[in-house]
C-alpha cells in the first residue's frame, strides 16, 4: 500500500513543533502559568501529591505522556497505514495537543480534582505540557523503531513503575476520570 504525504520527515517534525507551539501559546492564554509559581524550573519533579506536580519538565507522569506515544503509534499504525510516519507523527502531535488543551479547561482540572489523587490539581504549567507532547513524539518514535515486543514491554514496564513508585499510572489515571473507585482512591491515598 502507498502512502500518502511525500514531505520530508523533518517536514513533519516542524509541523509537529508548531503544533506545540500553538498549543502552548493557547494555554498561555487560557491562564496557564509559564513556569511553576514556585519560581524556578526542575528538570525532574518527584513528589506527586505538590503543588509543584506537572509544573515542571518531567515527572511521574512523563512516563504516561510516552505511552501515549507509543498507542499513538499503534493505532495510527493500523487504521492509517496509508499515511507517512511522519504524517502519522503530526497527527499524533495534534491530538496530543488538543488533549493538553482540553486537559487544562475547568471541566478536566475539577474531574481530576473530584475523583483522583490529584486533589490540589490546577492544571498543567504551559512546560509542563510542552514537554508532556515532547514525551508522546518520544514515545511515538520509539515505537517506530523498536521491535513490537520491546515496545509492549517498555509500555508495561512504565505502567508497573509508576504503580509501584506512585500508585496510579495511565491505566489507573483513565479509570479514575471515567469510572471512579472508591476503594482505588482511598488506596492511591494511601489507605
Amino acid at each position: 500500500m502507498s502512502t500518502v504525504g511525500r514531505m520530508p520527515f523533518w517536514a513533519y517534525v516542524a509541523i509537529s513543533l508548531a503544533v506545540t507551539a500553538a498549543a502552548a501559546f493557547t494555554l498561555h492564554q487560557m491562564g496557564q502559568v509559564l513556569i511553576c509559581k514556585c519560581g524556578h524550573v526542575e528538570l525532574w519533579h518527584s513528589e506527586v501529591q505538590s503543588s509543584g506536580n506537572s509544573q515542571h519538565i518531567s515527572d511521574w507522569y512523563s512516563l504516561s505522556h510516552m505511552i501515549h506515544g507509543f498507542l499513538f503509534f499503534l493505532g495510527l499504525s493500523i487504521f492509517a497505514r496509508w499515511l507517512s510516519v511522519g504524517a502519522r507523527l503530526a497527527l499524533a502531535t495534534l491530538v496530543e495537543a488538543a488533549w493538553e488543551v482540553f486537559e487544562n479547561t475547568e471541566f478536566v482540572i475539577n474531574r481530576y480534582r473530584e475523583s483522583t489523587l490529584s486533589l490540589d490539581y490546577f492544571g498543567d504549567s504551559v512546560l509542563n505540557s510542552v514537554t508532556d507532547i515532547g514525551f508522546m513524539m518520544i514515545g511515538f518514535v520509539l515505537a517506530w523503531r523498536l521491535p513490537v515486543w520491546l515496545s509492549a514491554l517498555l509500555v508495561v514496564a512504565m505502567e508497573l513503575i509508576a504503580l509501584y513508585a506512585i500508585r496510579d499510572n495511565l491505566t489507573l489515571n483513565i479509570l479514575m476520570l471515567v469510572y471512579p473507585l472508591e476503594a482505588v482512591k482511598t488506596w492511591q491515598m494511601g489507605g
